[in-house]
């Protein structure tokens, strides 16, 4: 407690000079009389958010389950125009036929050693007015898992990483031929079911742990807001870090005509049957399991042992789907722009849900209408932003992203050449700020989070995030938290509608959200309803109109600023980390490697203590070679020296005030909104060619979660030197884009 109140002393001296100097601070990339005029304008904008008017929207989104080709859902589209003609936007539907599977047979028997048949159910409940709409709900399922018939013993693989495996073989243990059991948790489901399938496994099982979101967390539904003993995540299985979208038109729009791939020949597919299921329903099967003990850290919240099997459970697994097209809807509302309608500024939120979604997506959906309404009131005063601001409601993104994908590939060329950004939001719940994002715009969102406040404390969103890094987050992270100005923009990985416009089109990205402190357990279940959100997540929906007050900010502020406010610096900067963690990661992998061949040759490795467990000890690994970063270092240098000379050079621009002219402004924004195109290739990634962004990507085996400088950092993970070797020559020819895209903006600012 005294080292929690010396943070939060700490705090308050370093944010009150912080908050003393923001309130002076020229907007980034504005001059001081547009600052004001600026910051006006935000005062008119906050005054028109009104918490009833979201409360409103999500009752009505959220009546029905509204998923993708569902009545509900092209209803909800429709709705959604309507409304944003009424704001006074230029407003249109664009549709797309994808591949949606649902689901004809779901079953799951155990035919040994005791009969068991799985429920695959989730029952209405009196206090949830909406769970009770079955005719309309798609029932528990896992979207592109293959159909198939597989009968098995059962082998628990904890969370079905790939490392979990590596603990499974020193026990002796493999899937080959068996059924994995996995728990949801610590990577994207879709993962759970590829490494399986690559290990040999026939059929994989998905359950919710109560230890995860269930009673462990705190009181279940509808008690309290975690995840009850019959509720089940649904999801899809779809390999996005291959490519997300349509499975069937990878790299273009699903529309009338384009060239389908056979769905047999789909590789995004699963390549065994899924299902998932309650903790209800895994109970049973986990009690009848035996074999070696589960590690201490794959024992969930169930009152019984954890045993690794494989069997004596043993089950039948059946899935068979309906594999046809559904129209995916997508609303598209445009502000034009009074003086640069070519230049856009993209705004979006999905609107297809799993079931009701509530918190995911209407949560951040009706936060972004709050947004298009108050700009569209500002419009109607006379005012117009300088560029286009786009709004968006993307239909079919829990399926894979396939709304916001296939219109991404269907107008890629022009978004090349308008996008600056897009921003992104998608379901919220009540807490900290979460914001991650393109480096260059890492400043520019710091300065709307100090200017933002939390909804119930009295400190800005950003001091706040900041003290619960000083008070919760690791070492390092408190003592960053202590020292440096601006809070961290996480990087990026998959999950939501960022993806095609970031690492498929090089267009700058933000994703915002608010969580950490609601009782959310209902992820993807038929009780994410208006009626669990507003109990147990934003009753008031405060912190929806705070997540429109920060999206809107910097919305208008991009669609408005004389210069666009990237800092190309911080980009070089964070780049400049990242190729420090690459080799930190070879370095350590190299001295791992040796000690654990070392204590492999002593005979280091015992038995374990169990005399009836089954140890193998691991197998010598072929030691780390030396890779030559000296391509990247020297490419790192050159950009490093072109992001100081430009940080000068502007610095020089706007000396004393003296604001930029208007053509010098265009120019130089014209290379601006291309720097994410720069750290991109055409040949896109290794394996992987959808993906062309060289800073960010999902991971091969963790899906949402992001892997920097992708091409080399896995390489080195999945231990193919050669290839790690060649993509360290390969970043470093992207650096040197950058570099001269740097360069050529120094050059704009030094003209006379």
């Amino acid at each position: 407690m005294i080292r929690d109140m010396g943070a939060l002393l700490c705090l308050g001296l370093l944010t009150a000079s912080l908050s003393s100097s923001s309130v002076a601070e020229t907007l980034l990339g504005f001059d001081e009389t547009h600052s004001e005029e600026q910051r006006a304008r935000e005062s008119r904008f906050d005054a028109a958010l009104d918490p009833a008017d979201l409360r409103e929207w999500m009752k009505h989104l959220s009546a029905r389950p509204h998923h993708v080709g569902s009545e509900w859902g092209e209803q909800n589209a429709r709705y959604l125009a309507d409304l944003f003609r009424q704001w006074g936007y230029e407003t249109r539907i664009e549709t797309f036929d994808v591949l949606f599977p649902t689901p004809k047979l779901r079953s799951l028997e155990m035919i040994e050693p005791t009969p068991y048949t799985a429920l695959l159910d989730e029952p209405a409940i009196d206090e949830d007015a909406t769970s009770d709409q079955k005719d309309e709900q798609l029932p528990t399922y896992n979207a592109f898992s293959i159909d198939g018939d597989v009968t098995g013993e059962l082998v628990y693989v904890n969370y079905g990483v790939p490392e979990d495996y590596e603990e499974l073989e020193r026990h002796g243990i493999d899937v080959e031929g068996k059924i994995a059991i996995a728990r949801y948790g610590k990577s994207w489901r879709g993962i759970k079911p590829k490494v399986a399938a690559e290990k040999g496994a026939i059929g994989c099982i998905i359950y919710s742990d109560p230890r995860d979101d269930g009673y462990f967390a705190g009181d279940v539904y509808p008690e309290g807001g975690f995840r009850s003993a019959a509720g089940v995540q649904r999801g899809s299985v779809i390999d996005m870090p291959l490519y997300p979208g349509d499975p069937l038109t990878p790299g273009e729009g699903a529309t009338d005509g384009v060239d389908r791939r056979p769905i047999d020949e789909a590789p995004t597919l699963t390549r065994i049957p899924v299902l998932p299921i309650s903790y209800a329903d895994a109970q049973p099967l986990l009690e009848a399991m035996a074999g070696p003990v589960a590690p201490a850290a794959w024992r969930g919240a169930l009152p019984l042992t954890y045993h690794l099997g494989p069997g004596p459970a043993k089950v039948r697994l059946r899935v068979e789907s309906e594999w046809g097209l559904a129209p995916a809807h997508n609303v598209i509302a445009v502000l034009p722009g009074r003086t640069e309608p070519d230049r856009w500024i993209i705004r979006g939120n999905h609107h297809d849900a799993w079931v009701n979604g509530a918190a995911d997506p209407v949560a951040g959906l009706a936060a972004m209408m709050a947004e298009a309404k108050a700009i569209g009131e500002l419009a109607g005063t006379g005012w117009r932003p300088r560029r286009s601001i786009v709004y968006a409601a993307w239909d079919a993104e829990e399926p894979g992203l396939l709304g916001s994908v296939e219109w991404a590939e269907a107008h890629a060329e022009e978004l090349r050449a308008k996008a600056v950004a897009y921003i992104n939001t998608d379901g919220y719940g009540r807490g900290f700020l979460e914001m991650g994002g393109s480096h260059t715009l890492e400043s520019f969102v710091n300065q709307i989070a100090r200017e933002v406040d939390d909804p119930y404390a009295d400190l800005s969103l950003a001091e706040r995030k900041r003290a619960a890094t000083l008070v919760r987050g690791a070492d390092k992270d408190r003592k960053e938290a202590r020292s440096r100005e601006d809070l961290r923009l996480s990087a990026l990985g998959s999950g939501s509608d960022f993806t095609p416009f970031l690492q498929h089109l090089g267009i700058a990205s933000l994703n915002f959200g608010f969580g950490g402190e609601g009782q959310y357990g209902q992820y993807h279940s038929i009780y994410d309803s208006f009626d669990h959100f507003t109990r147990f997540l934003d009753p008031e929906f405060l912190y929806g109109v705070a997540l429109a007050r920060t999206a809107g900010r910097a919305t208008m502020r991009l669609a408005d600023a004389d210069v666009l406010p990237f800092k190309l610096e911080t980009l070089v900067q964070t780049i400049a980390e990242y190729v420090e963690q690459v080799e930190t990661l070879a370095e350590t992998m190299r001295e791992q490697t040796a000690e654990n061949n070392r204590l492999i040759s002593e005979g280091a490795y015992v038995a374990a203590a169990d005399p009836k467990e089954t140890y193998i000890p691991p197998l010598p690994e072929e030691p780390v070679p030396h890779l030559n970063f000296s391509p990247l270092e020297n490419a790192l240098e050159t950009v490093q020296i072109a992001a100081q000379a430009y940080r000068a050079a502007r610095a020089s621009a706007t000396a004393d005030g003296l604001s930029i002219s208007p053509e010098k402004a265009s120019a130089l924004n014209a290379v601006l909104m291309s720097i994410e195109q720069s750290v991109s290739r055409q040949e896109g990634l290794p394996g992987r060619p959808w993906y062309r962004h060289y800073l960010y990507a999902p991971g091969f085996y963790t899906g949402y979660g992001v892997k920097t400088l992708p091409a080399v950092r896995e390489a080195i993970e999945l231990r193919q030197w050669q290839q790690a070797s060649e993509q360290i020559k390969i970043t470093a020819g992207v650096l040197g884009q950058l570099t001269r895209k740097i360069e050529r903006a120094t050059k704009i600012l030094g003209r006379k």
